[in-house]
């Protein structure tokens, strides 16, 4: 059979030399979105419309760690409702747990409770009054095994146990009760040989007869031996799903296979490849850029989760494992036809958002791994989990039941399971990945379909000159145009080589992209760790590089110095400005994080203020000092800004992470510890004055300034209900007097990619 390769639509272009927010949004999504203006203070919350269209939006996060304790790595997996949909319930292989959330008011839920299984469990559905959970109990790959647990949900008891014969993976039960299905996996040991099947033992599909009471269930088994052409004797069935006629569709990964049982009879009825797809215009470099100048051909689908999306079609998440994943989804029909691929227009909407992983460029790129479809009343939507971007697509089935773009929502880090639950208007996500060190915790999210307009993405971009997306993520700054409200400048640090400043247009919601400057020196682009940026009165930026490493850590020595540096409107680098040599060799890893720059009184020249993070070699602690550098006489001098003390239960430090002027001697600064979530206490606004304080050379004491509280940033950064980012780098004031923040996403590495962009109104 031929199997047609990528018919995904392409992105319409785009032209003009003055993208606005409203404009963008409804370029990238095919929509008429009348966004609303940056004129006022913007929350999720505020953002009720009118609309024609529904959207979904973030009305809550659920850390899983609640159903046991702050300390607990957890891991929120695959994930079900009750018939309800008040009650979820998640696999946690982590603690070898099922564990409950009462989400009866889903705009609160509530943890309740846990029940261990005996193993690890890697799904679970529901039917009826029973949970069925499918638990891996396998000694090694060789020795697999595994269990049915059957549990009452109103007593929270197993009332039954079923072998399995193997290990399983994934769950489903039919849409009339009568059946469950389950993948039976037996999975491959990676470590062994090459890490590639075949290796036995061979997997194969349980059936369930639901049929009275759980002590009266019956199971059958489906061999899928000799049915995929690439491993023949290991098929590894890997996700499962089954239509209104009682057809199970079986993905087998590996083999880039689907197959269809009759589940009455429990016949093999059709199978096929999933074929390959040609990609273009893709990052496939892991260099430390988002580069969309390359492409892949024949690339293997390799489908992981998959869903019917009517009683003929259904959709696959074409994650890969061996050596395919083509970075997106698929639609097939059950004669194996492919009626719809989504191409590379993931991946370039990963660039525009924030939200692409470079660091998985040569492998799958955002990796599509979970799939979900809703009949929501009049309209179907298609639900598709993207595990290395951290995001949830989101698409309307037409008539045809082919996917139009509606939006993207933010996840924690690592969306696997993603559910459905039309009657009550809701989706929800669980993500696995759980590091309170690196701040960030497995969590459950929950989304509400209604008539409001999209509140995510807050930031996004427009296409350049190749009328392709411009990348962009890690944002470290913010700087005002004194000129001009309608745009605002920000940059990217050092996760990405090759620095960039943004021009980004703020006069409409989402705020837009619209140009990369990229910083040269001699014509050759330059790799600095910006972490502060300043429109200069004259034109063109000041430019706060961060050093790297400390004088007294051996463990990370000094590898560069902090730089104050000016730079051209069009991104040539013209000056720069090291610290006293003095100053330098006190020097501490935690550098400059900001800049500001004033006319001097005398009108010529201009006094440059760099907040330091934290304290450095000798700095009494608590006492984070602020520079001041004189363009005219070349000389450096400084303050001490009194730190707030650390707050957090779990520790960590307090320091500075922006400065703005806001009066020629009267600046703002963003104070903050280095926790997210339930862990961070300090994210504000403090604002101090220099009038009349003289800064004081290095060797000498130094003026301590008195700060004044301007905003708590906490409620702000709860408002889009998802957890608190512990990163607000961006602080910024309009000449019309609104305040700006931004959130640095890290480069999605270590993070789940979201970036806030928040219109904070005018403050006092």
């Amino acid at each position: 059979m031929t199997v047609r390769k990528d018919v995904a639509q392409p992105e319409p272009s785009w032209s003009g030399t003055k993208p606005r927010g409203r404009e963008v949004f409804a370029f990238i999504a095919g929509l008429a979105i009348i966004g609303t203006t940056l004129t006022s203070p913007l929350h999720a919350g505020d953002r009720e419309s009118r609309s024609p269209e529904k959207y979904f939006r973030r009305i809550a996060t659920f850390p899983v760690f609640l159903n046991s304790d702050v300390n607990t790595e957890t891991v929120a997996e695959i994930l079900t409702a009750s018939e309800n949909g008040r009650l979820l319930i998640y696999t946690d292989s982590q603690t070898q747990n099922i564990g409950f959330v009462d989400i009866s008011d889903p705009s609160d839920p509530q943890p309740d409770g846990t029940l261990a299984v005996g193993g690890e469990p890697t799904s679970v559905t529901v039917v009826r009054k029973y949970a069925l959970a499918v638990v891996n109990t396998s000694e090694n790959f060789v020795n697999t095994s595994g269990v049915l647990q059957i549990i009452n949900l109103k007593t929270r008891q197993i009332v039954r146990s079923i072998d399995l014969g193997g290990q399983p993976d994934s769950i489903a039960v039919s849409p009339d009760g009568k059946y469950a299905t389950i993948a039976i996996e037996n999975e491959r040991d990676e470590e062994l040989g090459n890490g590639e099947p075949p290796q036995s033992p061979p997997g194969f599909v349980v059936i369930v007869d639901l049929k009275g009471h759980p002590k009266h269930w019956t199971t059958r088994t489906v061999d899928l031996v000799g049915i995929p052409t690439q491993f023949p004797t290991d098929p590894e069935p890997e996700f499962i799903d089954i239509n209104q006629k009682n057809i199970a569709v079986v993905t087998l990964q590996e083999n880039n296979h689907l197959v269809l049982i009759d589940l009455q009879t429990g016949n093999v009825i059709k199978h096929w490849e999933a074929g390959t797809v040609n990609l273009t215009d893709i990052d496939t470099n892991e260099n430390d850029l988002i580069e969309l100048n390359s492409g892949l051909n024949d690339v293997r689908r390799e489908p992981d989760a998959v869903k019917w999306i009517s009683k003929r079609q259904l959709a696959t998440a074409d994650e890969g494992d061996l050596v395919g994943g083509s970075r997106g989804f698929t639609i097939f029909n059950t004669d194996g036809d492919v009626r719809f691929a989504s191409g590379h227009s993931m991946e370039h909407l990963m660039a525009r958002i924030g939200h692409y992983p470079e660091a998985r460029s040569e492998n799958k790129g955002n990796e599509p791994e979970g799939i979900e479809y809703g009949d929501y009343g009049r309209n179907d939507y298609l639900f598709v989990g993207s595990e290395r971007s951290s995001v949830i697509t989101v698409y309307r089935l037409r008539r045809n039941h082919r996917p139009k773009f509606l939006q993207v929502l933010p996840t924690g880090n690592g969306p696997e399971g993603l559910k459905a639950i039309p009657h009550r208007n809701l989706l929800v996500s669980a993500s696995e990945n759980d590091d309170r060190g690196a701040g960030f915790r497995s969590v459950i999210t929950l989304y509400k379909l209604g008539r409001y307009k999209p509140t995510y993405p807050t930031i996004l971009s427009a296409n350049d000159q190749n009328n392709l997306p411009i990348p962009w993520g890690a944002l470290s700054a913010l700087a005002a145009d004194p000129t001009t409200s309608e745009h605002v400048y920000t940059a990217q640090d050092s996760f990405y080589k090759e620095s960039r400043l943004f021009k980004v247009d703020v006069t409409e919601f989402p705020a837009v992209i619209t140009q990369p400057i990229i910083l040269r020196e001699n014509g050759h682009p330059v790799n600095l760790d910006i972490e502060g940026l300043a429109v200069r009165p004259p034109g063109g930026f000041w430019v706060a590089s961060e050093g790297g490493g400390s004088v007294d850590d051996p463990e990370r020595p000094v590898t560069s110095l902090n730089e104050l540096i000016r730079v051209a409107d069009d991104g040539t680098l013209l000056e720069r400005v090291s610290l006293p040599d003095a100053t330098n060799a006190k020097q501490r890893r935690f550098g400059f994080e900001g800049v500001a720059t004033v006319e001097q009184p005398s009108g010529t020249g201009e006094f440059v203020y760099v907040a330091i993070q934290r304290e450095w070699v000798d700095d009494p602690e608590g006492y984070a000092r602020i520079a001041r550098y004189d363009t005219n006489t070349k000389e450096w001098a400084f303050f001490y800004y009194p730190l707030d003390p650390r707050e957090s239960p779990n520790g960590g430090w307090v320091g500075l992470s922006e400065i703005v002027a806001v009066g020629p001697e009267t600046f703002w600064v963003i104070e903050r510890d280095n926790q997210a979530g339930s862990d961070a206490r300090i994210k504000k606004i403090y604002a101090f004055s220099v009038n009349g304080i003289d800064p004081v050379a290095e060797g000498g004491t130094f003026p301590i300034l008195t700060k004044s509280s301007v905003r708590d940033l906490i409620p702000d950064l709860q408002s889009p209900k998802g957890a608190i980012i512990e990163k607000v780098e961006g602080l910024t004031v309009l000449p019309n007097g609104n305040t700006l923040i931004a959130t640095d996403n890290d480069g999605v590495d270590g993070s789940n990619g979201e970036t806030q962009f928040i219109n904070l109104g005018r403050l006092n």
